[in-house]
């Protein structure tokens, strides 16, 4: 009997300390305890460890048992040795040598314009006339005097051939046909000034000043000339390309005012750089057939200066930059007949871009397969299905 309670006793006990009701994670919290703080996290860290093992169990068995495998899908391509153009873009405008306003060389009246705009003219050609102040008149004088002194001077000289006459008078008589003649020369040159011709062959422009207006020498404009055969455009460069933008580079010319783009080459770059800007001239030539393209006209130029035969080019929104700096891309290895294959990471060096693509210069081969699309989801080591393989240029 007395076993028999004992037995009771202990039952109870064991049920009073099993139905004790475990603390909420906010009571430990508010508690203070320190050993019961510790001693609640040391139960979550065994469940913690315990699930986690149980995870990893389960994941096991789960891809021993799966036949249908869950992995990434990603497009691929090819890399493959190109040319590579790079190109610098700048904007320049379109000038010409053959530009000018002509100025009178002569003050007086302007009596005659013998042009109107937009008239062909020759070089040479007189376009206008100033009225030259009675200098006609004197140069007429001057003529008639000079006509005198040559006819003195040649009898003069007849005599002294037959030694007759004294040298004093043949030296007097050669010394006044000769200034006579000096003098009739500066005034016909005087006079020529008179005449407004043209410098070159080209259009009539504009007509600025009227028939009738009193001009100065090398002050009024009187007329706007201009050829445009012989056009170029003038821009200036980044001294940084004084040693790859050289005579002769190809350019791409863009006119976007005409929706018009021509193919054409660099004919002069300056030696001489520029020390407010730090840039050096370059003039491209501008074949103008059509005669549509005008002075002062925006253009876009891509001026080749750098070319690589051999490029390797990949687009620039694959590259990705670990903590070092170092530039890496992902490529396919160990690839299977259903696609399958292991991402591994490949540290790159690039050289230049050229739009979307950039140019690398060491880290992959030709031919090596090219993480594309989903580049920046994959890990390294990582097993990827390739659903598609790209085999077009990336130089676009």
């Amino acid at each position: 009997m007395k076993n028999i309670n004992l037995l009771i006793i202990i039952a109870l006990i064991i049920s009073s300390c099993g139905n004790k009701k475990e603390k909420s994670l906010d009571e430990v919290l508010k508690s203070n305890n320190l050993t019961e703080l510790k001693e609640r996290r040391n139960q979550i860290d065994s469940k913690q460890q315990e699930l986690n093992d149980q995870m990893t169990l389960l994941n096991e068995k789960i891809a021993e048992l799966d036949t249908i495998k869950k992995v990434p899908l990603i497009t691929t391509f090819k890399a493959k040795q190109e040319v590579f153009n790079h190109q610098l873009e700048i904007q320049g405008n379109v000038t010409t040598k053959n530009l000018l306003v002509v100025t009178p060389e002569f003050n007086g009246i302007l009596t005659n314009v013998f042009v109107k705009e937009g008239q062909q003219v020759s070089k040479g050609q007189l376009l206008a006339k100033i009225d030259d102040g009675g200098l006609s008149q004197q140069l007429a004088q001057l003529e008639i005097q000079a006509n005198l002194a040559k006819t003195t001077f040649e009898r003069q000289k007849r005599l002294w051939d037959q030694n007759i006459g004294s040298e004093i008078q043949y030296l007097q008589a050669k010394s006044s046909y000769e200034s006579q003649a000096e003098a009739v020369n500066q005034l016909k040159q005087q006079i020529s000034k008179t005449n407004v011709t043209a410098p070159f062959t080209g259009t009539i422009d504009d007509v600025i000043t009227e028939q009738g207006s009193v001009v100065m020498a090398g002050q009024s404009q009187l007329m706007r000339i201009v050829n445009l055969d012989n056009m170029y455009i003038e821009t200036d460069v980044p001294e940084s390309y004084i040693g790859s933008i050289t005579k002769g580079k190809d350019v791409i010319v863009d006119f976007p005012i005409l929706g018009k783009t021509i193919e054409t080459k660099v004919r002069q770059a300056g030696d001489y750089i520029n020390p407010a800007n730090r840039t050096f001239k370059v003039e491209v030539s501008v074949p103008n057939t059509e005669k549509n393209i005008k002075p002062n006209l925006t253009a876009r130029l891509k001026i080749n200066d750098y070319t690589n035969k051999e490029a390797l080019l990949i687009p620039q929104s694959i590259i990705s930059e670990n903590a070092d700096g170092e530039q890496y891309i992902y490529v396919i290895s160990n690839k299977n007949n259903d696609g399958e294959g292991e991402v591994k990471r490949v540290i790159i060096k690039t050289g230049k871009t050229q739009g979307d693509v950039i140019e690398v210069l060491e880290g992959i081969e030709d031919g090596a397969e090219i993480v594309k699309e989903g580049a920046r989801s994959v890990k390294d080591g990582q097993t990827v299905k390739v659903v598609e393989m790209q085999t077009e240029s990336t130089n676009n």
